[in-house]
Protein backbone atom coordinates (compact mmCIF):
# COMPACT_ATOMS: atom_id res chain seq x y z
CA UNK A 1 0.00 0.00 0.00
CA UNK A 2 1.42 3.40 -0.99
CA UNK A 3 2.16 5.96 1.65
CA UNK A 4 0.19 9.24 1.68
CA UNK A 5 1.93 12.33 0.31
CA UNK A 6 2.16 15.44 2.50
CA UNK A 7 3.35 18.95 1.65
CA UNK A 8 4.78 20.50 4.82
CA UNK A 9 5.18 24.25 5.25
CA UNK A 10 5.16 26.87 8.03
CA UNK A 11 5.56 30.58 8.75
CA UNK A 12 8.54 30.50 11.15
CA UNK A 13 10.92 29.67 8.34
CA UNK A 14 12.78 26.63 7.10
CA UNK A 15 15.21 26.69 10.06
CA UNK A 16 12.45 26.33 12.63
CA UNK A 17 12.66 23.45 15.08
CA UNK A 18 8.88 23.15 14.94
CA UNK A 19 8.95 22.47 11.21
CA UNK A 20 11.50 19.70 11.57
CA UNK A 21 9.68 18.21 14.56
CA UNK A 22 6.60 17.94 12.35
CA UNK A 23 8.73 16.38 9.61
CA UNK A 24 10.04 13.74 12.03
CA UNK A 25 6.51 12.89 13.14
CA UNK A 26 5.01 12.76 9.65
CA UNK A 27 7.74 10.71 7.97
CA UNK A 28 6.84 7.77 10.21
CA UNK A 29 3.87 7.07 7.94
CA UNK A 30 3.97 9.46 4.96
CA UNK A 31 6.19 10.80 2.19
CA UNK A 32 6.82 14.43 3.14
CA UNK A 33 8.09 17.32 1.01
CA UNK A 34 9.12 20.51 2.81
CA UNK A 35 8.46 23.79 0.99
CA UNK A 36 8.86 26.61 3.49
CA UNK A 37 9.81 30.30 3.70
CA UNK A 38 13.52 31.07 3.85
CA UNK A 39 13.00 33.49 6.76
CA UNK A 40 10.59 34.30 9.58
CA UNK A 41 7.16 35.20 8.15
CA UNK A 42 4.86 35.26 11.17
CA UNK A 43 1.66 37.33 11.14
CA UNK A 44 1.52 37.75 7.35
CA UNK A 45 -1.78 35.89 7.13
CA UNK A 46 -2.73 34.67 3.68
CA UNK A 47 -0.86 37.37 1.76
CA UNK A 48 0.57 36.42 -1.64
CA UNK A 49 3.51 37.98 -3.51
CA UNK A 50 1.86 39.09 -6.74
CA UNK A 51 4.04 42.14 -7.49
CA UNK A 52 7.48 40.55 -7.29
CA UNK A 53 9.15 37.38 -8.58
CA UNK A 54 9.92 34.52 -6.21
CA UNK A 55 13.00 32.37 -5.86
CA UNK A 56 12.92 28.79 -4.63
CA UNK A 57 16.17 27.02 -3.73
CA UNK A 58 16.95 23.39 -3.04
CA UNK A 59 18.64 23.03 0.35
CA UNK A 60 19.99 20.03 2.21
CA UNK A 61 19.07 20.17 5.90
CA UNK A 62 19.20 17.42 8.50
CA UNK A 63 20.05 15.00 5.74
CA UNK A 64 16.87 15.89 3.83
CA UNK A 65 16.29 17.74 0.57
CA UNK A 66 13.94 20.66 1.18
CA UNK A 67 12.81 23.74 -0.72
CA UNK A 68 13.45 27.23 0.64
CA UNK A 69 11.20 29.97 -0.76
CA UNK A 70 12.10 33.66 -0.60
CA UNK A 71 8.53 34.63 0.12
CA UNK A 72 5.56 34.09 2.38
CA UNK A 73 3.90 30.89 3.65
CA UNK A 74 1.20 31.07 1.00
CA UNK A 75 3.85 31.63 -1.68
CA UNK A 76 5.60 28.48 -0.46
CA UNK A 77 2.36 26.52 -0.64
CA UNK A 78 1.62 27.68 -4.18
CA UNK A 79 5.16 27.06 -5.41
CA UNK A 80 5.00 23.57 -3.97
CA UNK A 81 1.71 22.80 -5.70
CA UNK A 82 2.39 24.45 -9.04
CA UNK A 83 6.11 25.19 -9.21
CA UNK A 84 7.13 21.69 -8.18
CA UNK A 85 3.97 20.02 -9.42
CA UNK A 86 3.34 18.28 -6.11
CA UNK A 87 0.01 16.53 -5.72
CA UNK A 88 -0.26 15.97 -1.97
CA UNK A 89 -3.05 14.14 -0.21
CA UNK A 90 -2.72 16.63 2.61
CA UNK A 91 -1.02 19.90 3.52
CA UNK A 92 0.38 20.35 7.02
CA UNK A 93 1.41 23.80 8.26
CA UNK A 94 3.53 24.13 11.42
CA UNK A 95 4.43 23.36 14.11
CA UNK A 96 4.19 27.08 14.85
CA UNK A 97 6.08 28.63 17.77
CA UNK A 98 3.15 30.17 19.59
CA UNK A 99 -0.55 29.36 19.78
CA UNK A 100 -3.00 30.47 17.09
CA UNK A 101 -6.29 30.66 18.95
CA UNK A 102 -9.40 32.85 18.70
CA UNK A 103 -10.90 34.52 15.65
CA UNK A 104 -8.37 37.29 16.17
CA UNK A 105 -5.29 35.11 15.62
CA UNK A 106 -6.39 32.99 12.70
CA UNK A 107 -6.88 36.00 10.44
CA UNK A 108 -3.27 37.12 10.90
CA UNK A 109 -1.49 33.78 11.31
CA UNK A 110 0.80 32.79 8.46
CA UNK A 111 0.55 29.20 9.68
CA UNK A 112 -3.23 29.17 9.29
CA UNK A 113 -2.96 31.33 6.15
CA UNK A 114 -0.96 28.68 4.30
CA UNK A 115 -3.47 26.00 5.36
CA UNK A 116 -6.35 28.18 4.18
CA UNK A 117 -4.73 28.61 0.79
CA UNK A 118 -4.28 24.85 0.53
CA UNK A 119 -8.02 24.36 1.03
CA UNK A 120 -8.67 27.13 -1.49
CA UNK A 121 -6.62 25.08 -3.96
CA UNK A 122 -8.58 21.91 -3.22
CA UNK A 123 -6.23 20.18 -0.74
CA UNK A 124 -7.32 19.47 2.87
CA UNK A 125 -5.04 20.95 5.50
CA UNK A 126 -4.02 20.81 9.15
CA UNK A 127 -2.45 23.77 10.94
CA UNK A 128 -0.44 22.94 14.09
CA UNK A 129 0.66 25.46 16.72
CA UNK A 130 2.39 25.08 20.09
CA UNK A 131 1.49 27.26 23.06
CA UNK A 132 4.45 29.27 24.36
CA UNK A 133 4.56 29.78 28.12
CA UNK A 134 7.18 32.51 27.55
CA UNK A 135 5.62 35.22 25.38
CA UNK A 136 9.08 36.40 24.30
CA UNK A 137 9.76 33.09 22.59
CA UNK A 138 6.98 33.79 20.09
CA UNK A 139 9.04 36.60 18.64
CA UNK A 140 12.55 35.20 19.00
CA UNK A 141 14.55 33.70 16.14
CA UNK A 142 13.19 30.11 15.91
CA UNK A 143 16.74 28.85 15.43
CA UNK A 144 17.55 29.88 19.00
CA UNK A 145 14.69 28.00 20.66
CA UNK A 146 15.42 24.98 22.83
CA UNK A 147 11.85 23.71 22.84
CA UNK A 148 11.04 20.09 23.65
CA UNK A 149 8.80 18.93 20.81
CA UNK A 150 8.44 15.30 21.94
CA UNK A 151 4.82 15.78 23.10
CA UNK A 152 4.01 17.72 19.92
CA UNK A 153 5.36 14.94 17.72
CA UNK A 154 2.97 12.45 19.32
CA UNK A 155 0.04 14.81 18.73
CA UNK A 156 0.99 15.43 15.09
CA UNK A 157 1.34 11.70 14.44
CA UNK A 158 -1.97 10.74 16.09
CA UNK A 159 -4.11 13.53 14.64
CA UNK A 160 -2.68 13.46 11.13
CA UNK A 161 -3.06 9.69 10.85
CA UNK A 162 -6.63 9.94 12.15
CA UNK A 163 -7.80 12.40 9.49
CA UNK A 164 -5.86 10.73 6.69
CA UNK A 165 -7.57 7.44 7.52
CA UNK A 166 -11.09 8.67 8.37
CA UNK A 167 -11.29 11.84 6.28
CA UNK A 168 -12.33 15.27 7.52
CA UNK A 169 -15.61 16.13 9.26
CA UNK A 170 -18.38 17.10 6.87
CA UNK A 171 -18.35 20.83 6.18
CA UNK A 172 -14.65 21.48 6.84
CA UNK A 173 -11.42 20.58 5.08
CA UNK A 174 -9.34 22.71 7.44
CA UNK A 175 -8.54 22.02 11.08
CA UNK A 176 -6.70 24.41 13.40
CA UNK A 177 -4.87 22.48 16.13
CA UNK A 178 -3.27 24.04 19.19
CA UNK A 179 -1.07 22.05 21.57
CA UNK A 180 -0.53 23.05 25.22
CA UNK A 181 2.96 23.64 26.53
CA UNK A 182 2.23 21.65 29.70
CA UNK A 183 1.27 17.98 30.06
CA UNK A 184 -1.73 17.21 27.84
CA UNK A 185 -4.97 16.45 29.68
CA UNK A 186 -6.86 15.32 26.57
CA UNK A 187 -8.31 16.38 23.23
CA UNK A 188 -11.27 18.68 22.66
CA UNK A 189 -13.32 19.73 19.63
CA UNK A 190 -13.61 23.50 19.93
CA UNK A 191 -14.91 26.70 18.38
CA UNK A 192 -12.98 29.93 17.92
CA UNK A 193 -12.84 32.06 21.02
CA UNK A 194 -13.01 35.82 21.30
CA UNK A 195 -9.99 38.09 21.06
CA UNK A 196 -7.01 37.30 23.26
CA UNK A 197 -5.14 40.61 22.98
CA UNK A 198 -5.84 44.12 24.18
CA UNK A 199 -4.06 45.94 21.36
CA UNK A 200 -1.97 49.04 21.95
CA UNK A 201 0.56 51.17 20.07
CA UNK A 202 3.63 52.45 21.87
CA UNK A 203 5.30 55.61 20.63
CA UNK A 204 9.05 56.04 21.19
CA UNK A 205 11.81 58.33 19.98
CA UNK A 206 15.01 57.28 18.22
CA UNK A 207 18.42 58.84 19.12
CA UNK A 208 17.73 61.64 16.63
CA UNK A 209 14.42 62.52 18.23
CA UNK A 210 12.29 61.05 15.44
CA UNK A 211 9.22 59.07 16.52
CA UNK A 212 8.73 55.39 15.81
CA UNK A 213 6.02 52.96 16.90
CA UNK A 214 5.64 49.44 18.29
CA UNK A 215 2.32 47.64 17.84
CA UNK A 216 1.94 45.77 21.10
CA UNK A 217 -0.71 44.06 23.18
CA UNK A 218 -1.65 42.69 26.58
CA UNK A 219 -2.94 39.10 26.77
CA UNK A 220 -6.50 38.80 28.08
CA UNK A 221 -8.68 35.77 28.76
CA UNK A 222 -12.40 35.66 28.05
CA UNK A 223 -13.86 32.43 29.49
CA UNK A 224 -16.13 30.76 26.95
CA UNK A 225 -17.46 27.23 26.97
CA UNK A 226 -16.06 25.02 24.17
CA UNK A 227 -13.68 27.71 22.90
CA UNK A 228 -10.13 27.00 21.77
CA UNK A 229 -8.88 29.60 24.26
CA UNK A 230 -10.52 27.81 27.19
CA UNK A 231 -9.42 24.35 26.05
CA UNK A 232 -5.78 25.39 25.80
CA UNK A 233 -5.96 27.09 29.20
CA UNK A 234 -7.08 23.71 30.64
CA UNK A 235 -4.14 21.99 28.88
CA UNK A 236 -6.30 20.26 26.28
CA UNK A 237 -5.30 19.95 22.64
CA UNK A 238 -7.76 22.22 20.83
CA UNK A 239 -9.06 21.02 17.44
CA UNK A 240 -11.17 23.63 15.66
CA UNK A 241 -12.81 23.05 12.27
CA UNK A 242 -12.63 26.16 10.11
CA UNK A 243 -14.61 27.29 7.09
CA UNK A 244 -13.50 29.46 4.19
CA UNK A 245 -16.95 31.11 4.17
CA UNK A 246 -16.81 34.31 6.24
CA UNK A 247 -20.48 35.18 5.74
CA UNK A 248 -22.18 36.42 8.93
CA UNK A 249 -25.37 34.42 8.40
CA UNK A 250 -27.02 35.70 11.59
CA UNK A 251 -26.97 39.21 10.12
CA UNK A 252 -28.53 38.34 6.74
CA UNK A 253 -32.21 38.65 7.65
CA UNK A 254 -31.78 41.98 9.42
CA UNK A 255 -29.65 43.29 6.57
CA UNK A 256 -32.40 42.47 4.08
CA UNK A 257 -34.85 44.56 6.13
CA UNK A 258 -32.39 47.45 6.41
CA UNK A 259 -31.79 47.79 2.68
CA UNK A 260 -35.31 47.17 1.42
CA UNK A 261 -35.98 50.91 0.98
CA UNK A 262 -32.74 51.80 -0.74
CA UNK A 263 -33.51 53.42 -4.10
Amino acid sequence: MSRPKILLTNDDGINSGGLWAAFDALTLFADVTIVAPATQQSAVGRSISIFEPLRMNEVMMHGTLAYSVEGRPTDSLLLGLYGLGLKPDLVVSGINHGENISFESITTSGTVGAAMEAVNQGVPALAYSLQMSDEGNKFADPRTHRTDFSQCKEVVTKITKLFLEKGFPKGSQLLNINIPSEKIEGYEATVLGERIWETSVEKRSDPRGKPYYWINGTPIYIPEENSDVTALKKNYVSITPLSMDNTAFKACSELKKMIVDID
